[in-house]
């Protein structure tokens, strides 16, 4: 294993075991480690601010938020070199990140989620799965890798919960609505025998009885999406930002949304549901002390 290997190695098991990140992150991450190292001529105890900004320079045609991803995988693996007394300091500290603009996702209207929910064909047993998939993702606000990896020892179909193992392996308790509770029954009804007891406990199986990929996911949400007519580009977490969007669209808490997507800041909430500052500015003015 040459330097640079046993560097992006070591790495990886800093974030996956110290910092208990998810493998999607560590993935990007190290990938965009390894992609500033390749070609660079010197080693990462040498690299400079200016090698930095040089190769940020030469991505320059991909998008800030992009840019601003991979100069925090750059930080933070060279605040990890930091640490481990590799070098004195972090070249990226004199870098400031791109300003980005709000993200907004689209949404989907409540009928837009009806039509794609009344796309899929419930005639056989892989549509009830997807039938339960999106009823899930929707009505239990999940994210694509909470709903593939779901238990069936984690859906408490009679009490209307499901147990969701998150960012973190944290866990949260989402209560289940009523149609995803009756989507998942029928699922259950129908679902095959697994391939083996390894995949005795996995609510969502493929057809081969193994589990659900998150790309499999992707592509039933697209195809049911474009069957419904449904011209936005959307994807499995569409559905999650259109959950909290219409919960809060109802009147719902903030904070009871935060709880149930499982958001650490409030901060995240409010942006990820897109509440324009007129609404805040009602809700105090309606309940100001001086008003």
């Amino acid at each position: 294993m040459d330097l640079a290997r046993k560097i992006l190695w070591d790495y990886s098991y800093y974030l996956r075991i110290e910092r208990a990140m998810s493998p999607n992150t560590v993935e990007a991450y190290t990938s965009d480690v390894e992609s500033f190292l390749t070609g660079l001529g010197v080693q990462p105890a040498e690299v400079t601010t200016g090698d930095i900004l040089n190769y940020l320079a030469a991505t320059d045609q991909i998008s800030k938020r992009s840019q601003s991803r991979r100069l925090s995988s750059l930080r933070s693996f060279f605040d990890w070199l930091v640490m481990e007394g590799d070098r004195p300091d972090n070249p990226c500290d004199p870098i400031d990140s791109p300003k980005l603009g709000r993200y907004l996702p689209d949404v989907l209207s409540v009928e837009e989620v009806t039509a794609i929910m009344d796309s899929v064909d419930l005639a056989k047993w892989t549509g009830k799965r997807d039938r339960a998939i999106l009823e899930t993702l929707y009505g239990c606000g999940l994210r694509v890798s909470e709903a593939a990896g779901l238990k069936i020892s984690h859906v408490y179909l009679d009490e209307g919960f499901v147990r969701v193992v998150g960012k973190g392996d944290k866990e949260r308790l989402v209560p289940m609505g009523e149609m995803a509770v009756k989507a998942v029954r029928t699922y259950l009804e129908a679902r095959p025998e697994p391939y083996s007891s390894e995949y005795e406990d996995v609510l969502f199986l493929n057809r081969f009885g193994k589990s659900l990929s998150r790309v499999s996911l992707f592509k039933m949400v697209k195809r049911q999406a474009m069957a419904a007519g449904v011209a936005k580009e959307i994807s499995p977490h569409t559905f999650r930002h259109s959950f909290a969007t219409h919960l809060i669209e109802n009147g719902a808490d903030l904070r009871v949304v935060q709880e149930m997507l499982g958001h650490e800041s409030i901060l995240t909430t409010e942006i990820y549901t897109h509440i324009d500052s007129s609404t805040w500015q009602r809700a105090i003015l309606e309940h100001h002390p001086r008003g």
